[in-house]
């Protein structure tokens, strides 16, 4: 009966353990910490502001001790890194349409709308780079409720218009000139 008893102990114990090790595993690979980890390594420091699009493995973040920004896909395993000076603008569309942007040098179009059904919403961030002009994120499209908990359009496109008042923010400090 003792060796029984030892065995089921043990056999719970292992249990334990990979249960552990499991839930471990997923809590270190998820995304959203994925990414966040890829954009501190980057930015040399914790990003004031993050923004994530879930279930698309992109993100992009500042960091205003440091003066950078960076932008990341593929889950974080590839970034960008900018000057926060060298963002020239930023949009929210939704649907296709441009429904806020503000741009440096322009004056700011806000969100007039109130956007409760979308099929895909959009933050879309512009540089001063030849290579690699812009970078979107889609922070909501149709069908992938399935690759994100919860959220709703409505949700996204406050994400995205909190971003472009960060973004707006940026634009409005004066630009310093780019080094040769």
């Amino acid at each position: 009966m003792s060796e029984i008893a030892r065995l089921l102990l043990m056999l719970a114990l292992a249990g334990a353990a990979v249960t552990f090790l499991g839930s471990a595993a997923i809590w270190y690979l998820d995304e959203s910490r994925r990414i966040a980890r890829s954009l501190r390594k980057v930015l040399e420091a914790e990003p004031e502001s993050m923004v994530v699009a879930r279930g698309r493995g992109r993100g992009a973040g500042f960091s205003f001790s440091t003066g950078l920004a960076a932008v990341s896909w593929d889950a974080g395993a590839w970034c960008l890194v900018y000057r926060i000076d060298e963002l020239s603008g930023a949009e929210i569309i939704v649907d296709g349409q441009v429904l806020a942007r503000a741009f440096r040098g322009e004056a700011r179009r806000p969100l007039d709308q109130v956007v409760a059904h979308a099929a895909r919403v959009t933050l879309r961030l512009i540089f001063d780079d030849p290579r690699h002009p812009d970078f979107d994120l889609d922070l909501w499209v149709t069908g992938d409720e399935q690759r994100r908990a919860g959220g709703s359009p409505a949700e996204a496109v406050s994400e995205a218009n909190r971003w472009l008042a960060r973004a707006e923010a940026i634009l409005r400090r004066p630009a310093r000139p780019a080094k040769p």
